[in-house]
């Protein structure tokens, strides 16, 4: 006959063998959901000053250097502690803290990227149209096109003139600025419209940013509209139209990061994806002193398109970086690579009660569960992936087991509803062990996407762990 649990013997075998799906809330302490909320305030300035990836790594490299962090010299034998960094282009950046092992038992990597999905000016992207003036944009990354009209736009974004003086631009920020924004149709005139597809209803060639409306005073002339612009735009910056065909310039949403909720439990905010892994790693960095083994946080561009080009992880610039530290010590970059282990930090679908079918509900990662684990990525028959081994996936739980680290393991929704990557795969090339961590998000992509703050945190705590671990 089978034995009979009581109540006590019941809940004892319950915690020792089943998974705790309860709201993580209920497993932190008050305090540690103070600290969470505390950390979050800073992240929402980080998010208000870096809306660009060439703005993060500003910020960054002065948090950096104010930590004690200087440019790395390939010719220089470092020691235990001495912290380096590497900016790639002013796109991408490596911090390093130099361990008591050195590389000789590899590096520890966390990868995140700093880029977002955006409205980009096309080389030729100044036009007049029936006494208005539009930028003409081209989408990067993966966006749903009808989200972006009808909300503010700022112009951020570096210009390098024909006299090749650089000038930055970042206008629609502050109070008093202006703003800009997409026109949509309006409901009465929109039958036709909202008869298609949501992918058809706004076409690329007709996310045309609003810039202008006042024409240069003169009895006669073409272009008058789009002239007066210009000039306003020569007397701030010292252009001709020709420097736009030299310009990198993003249109990003004019919002700022704020608490959403009643409770304030949660972040709304553009470009979560994936400065809110971006953010705990560079704090990780800045906050690890003397690791075990060198601990690298790698910052890059491009992840949105593929992260092909010289800015991108599919490039060669962080084996370039791991080979010259190698190198110094003595030892060939294959070896250390083939030690190294790497969380590929970016982040995950949140489940959303709303659109529950496009979930599989035992295996998503939810709001407050902590920093979410993915073992592989891909899309539907894992295409596209790196699948990180269970030796990996056992060591990273017993880090944050053992610190006190929320975490969560799922998969970006149903098999067959569609899937996505990360730079795990890039790395995973190099033949280093890589295993997907990263915050869930809510309404990804989007121009205002939702975090929890307790996930941001354990985010944090779960890098700064794995990079202390002996």
């Amino acid at each position: 006959m089978a034995k009979k649990f009581d109540k006590d013997e019941l809940k004892k075998l319950t915690e020792e063998l089943l998974v705790n799906r309860r709201n993580g809330f209920f497993q932190m302490e008050d305090e540690t959901v103070k600290k969470a909320d505390e950390f979050c305030e800073d992240y929402k300035a980080f998010l208000n000053l870096s809306k660009t990836e060439r703005e993060v790594v500003v910020y960054a490299l002065k948090a950096a250097e104010k930590a004690g962090f200087v440019p790395f010299d390939p010719e220089k034998k470092y020691k235990a502690g001495d912290k380096v960094y590497y900016n790639n282009r002013g796109k991408a950046l490596i911090l390093a803290v130099i361990g008591r092992n050195g590389c000789k038992n590899g590096v520890r990597i966390a990868a995140a990227h700093i880029d977002s999905p955006r409205l980009d000016l096309k080389p030729h992207p100044l036009y007049e149209k029936d006494d208005m003036a539009f930028f003409k944009s081209h989408y990067y990354g993966g966006i749903k096109k009808y989200q972006w009209t009808a909300i503010p736009l700022a112009m951020h974004g570096l210009v390098v003139r024909k006299d090749g003086v650089s000038v930055e631009i970042r206008i629609g920020e502050e109070e008093g600025e202006p703003q800009f924004c997409v026109t949509d149709l309006l409901p009465h005139l929109s039958s036709e419209q909202m008869e298609k597809k949501l992918s058809k209803a706004i076409e690329a060639e007709n996310l045309n940013i609003v810039f202008g409306s006042r024409p240069v005073r003169a009895d006669e002339g073409e272009n008058l509209v789009k002239l007066n612009v210009m000039r306003l735009i020569h007397e701030k910056y010292g252009m001709t139209e020709e420097d736009f065909v030299s310009a990198d310039i993003e249109f990003v949403p004019a919002f700022k990061a704020v608490d959403v909720g009643f409770d304030r439990s949660m972040i709304g905010a553009y470009g979560h994806d994936d400065r809110v892994c971006a953010y705990p790693a560079l704090l990780a960095a800045l906050h690890t002193e003397t690791p075990e083994n060198t601990i690298l946080t790698v910052l890059a561009d491009k992840e949105e398109i593929g992260s092909d080009g010289n800015t991108g992880l599919n490039s060669q610039f962080m084996r370039y970086f791991i080979s010259d530290m190698a190198q110094a010590e003595g030892l060939e970059s294959r070896h250390v690579l083939s030690k190294s282990k790497c969380l590929s930090t970016d982040v995950t679908a949140a489940f959303d009660p709303n659109y529950a079918d496009v979930y599989e509900p035992n295996n998503s990662c939810y709001i407050n569960n902590g920093v979410g684990m993915a073992k592989y990525t891909g899309s539907r028959g894992k295409n596209g992936s790196s699948e990180a081994t269970a030796e990996l996936v056992s060591e990273i739980r017993n880090i944050f087991d053992k610190n006190n680290v929320l975490w969560q393991i799922g998969e970006m929704g149903r098999v067959d509803a569609g899937g996505g990557g990360t730079v795990a795969l890039y790395i995973a090339n190099l033949n280093v062990d890589v295993l997907d961590v990263g915050v869930p998000v809510l309404s990804m992509h989007s121009p205002f996407e939702v975090v929890s703050k307790l996930d941001v945190y354990m985010t944090y705590k779960g890098i700064k762990a794995f990079y202390e671990a002996k």
